[in-house]
């Protein structure tokens, strides 16, 4: 679950893995981005009740969660 305010290390170091984990990390900053413009979008529709964490930040944990906890993906 995401806090309201993120840890500065604790987001540095899922960035790290997302990127150390990739075997393209161009690929991967794309996939960091569009995932932050999706978030913004929500924000601005006021779907996202967490409006004080960044979108970039945002994108950083959802996408490092699901790749250390792939269970937790639909489908």
């Amino acid at each position: 679950m995401i806090r309201s305010s993120l840890d500065s290390k604790d987001l540095a170091k899922r960035g790290e893995s997302l990127i150390r984990h990739s075997s393209n990390r161009y690929l991967t900053t794309v996939r960091i981005a569009f995932r932050a413009k999706q978030r913004r979008f929500d924000d601005f529709d006021g779907l996202l009740e967490e409006a004080s964490v960044k979108p970039v930040q945002r994108a950083i944990v959802e996408l490092s969660d699901e790749q250390d906890q792939p269970d937790l993906l639909p489908g």
